[in-house]
């Protein structure tokens, strides 16, 4: 179920989207709110589920991540949750779904180079016992 959300709310998820490590006085500045306000906000949106967590952002290339794709699975009838928990064991899956259409699962997925991506979709995901097929689709560059 969704949370009320007011204007306020959402600048200050905002705000934190952009700066996670904002302190309290600076995110009650950038809302025009007083820093108690502030305070009990966002604490409300962690209670409330709104605020999960926070993240550093990194540079993939930087990381030795530089070759990104799609890797789209079709898997068998009613394996999909079999799957997706075995799928969270793989490091260069960096997010995934349940799709509708053609393919049952996509991946989003970061490696070192073609020959990793390689060994990723052909040794770890088509040894897969329930996948029946895999489609990739590389990434040129990321908006």
């Amino acid at each position: 179920m969704a949370a009320a959300l007011d204007e306020v709310d959402l600048k200050l998820i905002a705000e934190l989207k952009a700066d996670g490590r904002a302190s309290m006085r600076a995110l009650a500045e950038r809302v025009h709110i007083s820093r108690a306000g502030c305070y009990t906000r966002v604490e409300r949106l962690h209670r409330d589920g709104v605020i999960t967590g926070y993240a550093a952002v990194t540079d993939p290339r930087r990381l030795g991540q530089g070759l990104a794709a799609f890797v789209y699975l079709k898997v068998t009838q009613n394996s999909w949750r079999t799957v997706s928990a075995d799928l969270k064991h793989i490091p260069e899956i960096e997010h995934g779904g349940l799709v509708s259409g053609d393919n049952d699962l996509i991946l989003f997925v970061r490696t070192r180079d073609a020959d990793s991506l390689r060994d990723l979709v052909f040794e770890r995901l088509q040894a897969m016992p329930d996948v029946l097929s895999t489609h990739t689709v590389l990434v040129f560059d990321e908006l």
